[in-house]
């Protein structure tokens, strides 16, 4: 699905956000990335995505170097990677079936998404993708008037009519409450195991990686320290992962 190989981001005054870091996400996997705020978490993500242009390093994605990609070709593999950020990224005056459709407006003509005239058939997708993420109900209720847990999963569902096969996940719990944050965490892992999208997850909480991923990959200052399956994580890992660390 996804190889990382020798990545290397670098800000001003020689500070690494990423340094050298390699890896390989396989299909239909839940992949847990542990890492307090400033250790490279985010910005790995947004170079996944191509939202940041890393230094060095390839990332290969379905076998197609990213790096090298035509304009065409990245827009292409961006329609199949969706991104769930911890800030929702919702358009708070448009309603919740509006935002989930926001995944295809790339298909669309520009004069559809500007009137907000979707085809039949993407409502109908839409619609399902909402009773997908149990918000049925709140398909025409204004995305500022839902609840935060409510918002992450509408932007789940965006995910889903977009019809992406990999999920970034950024942080998608830090600001809900921990009951909530196991309902969003119960959905993508279920839409890892019923639906086969493979799931890259930012997470700070330990317990949380542990409980839902199958592999933990954990970033210290930049650089990539741990790689290994959920069960065979202890305590020492967590240690070696959250040490005092100096990366802007």
């Amino acid at each position: 699905m996804i190889v990382v190989e020798n990545l290397t981001k670098s800000y001003q005054r020689g500070h690494f956000a990423l340094h050298n870091v390699g890896f390989e996400v396989m299909p239909h996997t839940f992949t847990a990335i542990l890492g307090t705020s400033g250790s490279g978490k985010t910005t790995l993500l947004r170079c996944l995505l191509q939202l940041t242009q890393p230094d060095t390093g390839k990332i290969w994605f379905q076998g197609r170097n990213l790096n090298q990609c035509s304009a065409l070709e990245l827009r292409q593999a961006r329609m199949q990677i969706a991104m769930v950020a911890q800030q929702f990224n919702l358009v708070r005056r448009r309603t919740a079936l509006e935002n989930c459709l926001g995944g295809c407006l790339p298909e669309l003509p520009l004069w559809r998404c500007l009137t907000s005239q979707f085809p039949a058939s993407l409502l109908r997708e839409g619609l399902a993708a909402l009773e997908r993420v149990q918000l049925l109900e709140f398909a025409f209720q204004r995305a500022d008037r839902l609840s935060g847990g409510q918002q992450q999963r509408v932007a789940i569902a965006r995910a889903l009519t977009q019809k992406a096969r990999l999920i970034l996940a950024d942080e998608p719990v830090a600001s809900l409450d921990p009951e909530t944050a196991h309902v969003v965490l119960r959905l993508l892992r279920s839409l890892c195991d019923q639906e086969g999208i493979t799931i890259l997850c930012n997470l700070h909480q330990v317990e949380l990686a542990t409980q839902y991923s199958d592999r933990i990959l954990g970033i210290q200052a930049g650089k990539l320290v741990l790689d290994a399956s959920t069960d065979q994580f202890s305590d020492s890992d967590s240690n070696l992962i959250y040490k005092t660390q100096s990366v802007a």
